[in-house]
C-alpha cells in the first residue's frame, strides 16, 4: 500500500492554518515528496514523516509556493547526516533553480537533477525499483508538469509452477525477488516460479493548470487523482482562466472523464477560508470527492487487499 499525506494544500501565500503545496508519499519505507512549498518542514515534523530518508522529490513547477521550502528542507536533510544522493525531478528550469538554491546552501550529498522527462520512465535506483513515473505538460504561466506514479506489485509465488519447472527449492527465494540463476547449463528465471501479474497502484497529481483535453487519458483509472482546485465559486471562472487555474467543478469533471476512483482537491486560493463551503460544486459532478486540508492522510491499498 501507499501511505499519503497532504502536507500543505494552499496556493499563492500561506495562511495560519494552511501551508503551501506539498505532498508526501511512503511506499514500503521509501519516501517521496511532490512539491515543497512554505511550511512543508513544519507539517512533516507534526506528522513524524522524517527528513533524512527522502529518496525522491518531484517538482511540478518553479513558482515559489511550490519550491521555496526546498531551501530549508535540503539543508535540514544535510544536518540530519544525509549522505546518499537525492533525486529531484522537475520541468524546464529546475536545474537553474537548483543551481540558485545551492548558491545559498552547501549540501553534504549530491543532487541528481532530472529536467523535463517525457513519457513513462523508471529511475536507475534499486531503492525505487517498484516505481515508475509518467509526466504530462500542463498549461500554466510557467513551465509546469503533472505526474503519474505507478507502484508495481510483484506476482505471487506459485509453488505448483516452481515444482512443475523442477526449480530447486534453494533458489525459490532468490527467484521470487527477481534474480536469475545459472546452475550448470540450466538457467532459472523468475517467470518459472511466479504467477500472473497483479495490478499495482496509480496515483495522479495535477496542479496549476487549466483543464486540458490530454488530462483525462493521462489520469485514466487512477486509484487516486489529486487535483488543484484554486477556486470554489462558479463566479470565479474569469479568475481561473486569467490565472490558469481550475474551479472545483472543473477538477471534478476531469475525474469523471478519467474514470478515477477517488478525487482529492488541493491548492486552494487564500481567498477561500473554508473550502468545504464549495464541496457540492465538486460532489454534484463527482461524488467520491475529498476536500483536502493540511496533514490529511490516507492509505491507498492494492486492488486485491
Amino acid at each position: 500500500m501507499v501511505n499519503l499525506t497532504l502536507l500543505g494544500c494552499g496556493g499563492n501565500v500561506p495562511l495560519p492554518n494552511r501551508f503551501l503545496s506539498s505532498l508526501f508519499m511512503n511506499f514500503n519505507g521509501r519516501k517521496i515528496l511532490v512539491d515543497c512549498g512554505e511550511g512543508t518542514q513544519v507539517s512533516m515534523k507534526m506528522k513524524g514523516c522524517g527528513f533524512k530518508d527522502i529518496d525522491l522529490i518531484c517538482i511540478t513547477h518553479t513558482h515559489g509556493d511550490h519550491i521555496i521550502g526546498l531551501i530549508g528542507l535540503l539543508s535540514t536533510m544535510g544536518n540530519s547526516e544525509r549522505k546518499k544522493p537525492v533525486t529531484i525531478i522537475g520541468p524546464v528550469g529546475i536545474k537553474e533553480a537548483m543551481d540558485a538554491i545551492q548558491v545559498l546552501i552547501t549540501l553534504p550529498y549530491k543532487l541528481n537533477i532530472i529536467e523535463n522527462p517525457e513519457g513513462r520512465f523508471s529511475l536507475v535506483d534499486p531503492i525505487l525499483s517498484d516505481l515508475s513515473i509518467e509526466t504530462i505538460e500542463l498549461e500554466h504561466s510557467t513551465e509546469c508538469i503533472g505526474y503519474n506514479f505507478y507502484f508495481a506489485r510483484h506476482p505471487k509465488f506459485n509453488i505448483e509452477k516452481a515444482q512443475l519447472n523442477n526449480v530447486p527449492r534453494k533458489y525459490w527465494n532468490m527467484l521470487q525477488k527477481g534474480m536469475t540463476i545459472m546452475d550448470g547449463d540450466v538457467n532459472y528465471t523468475p517467470d518459472m516460479v511466479l504467477g500472473d501479474d497483479r495490478k499495482g497502484i496509480k496515483i495522479s497529481m495535477i496542479t496549476d493548470t487549466r483543464p486540458l483535453d490530454t488530462i483525462p487519458e493521462f489520469i485514466e483509472d487512477a486509484d487516486l487523482f489529486i487535483c488543484e482546485a484554486m477556486y470554489g465559486d462558479e463566479m470565479d471562472i474569469s479568475k481561473a482562466i486569467k490565472n490558469k487555474h481550475m474551479l472545483f467543478r472543473e477538477a471534478a469533471s476531469l475525474a469523471v472523464m478519467g474514470n478515477v476512483k477517488q478525487l482529492l482537491l488541493t491548492h486552494f486560493s487564500p481567498s477561500i477560508e473554508e473550502p468545504d463551503v464549495f464541496e457540492n460544486n465538486a460532489k454534484s459532478v463527482f461524488e467520491n470527492t475529498i476536500i483536502g486540508y493540511d496533514r490529511f492522510s490516507t492509505q491507498i491499498k492494492y486492488p486485491e487487499e
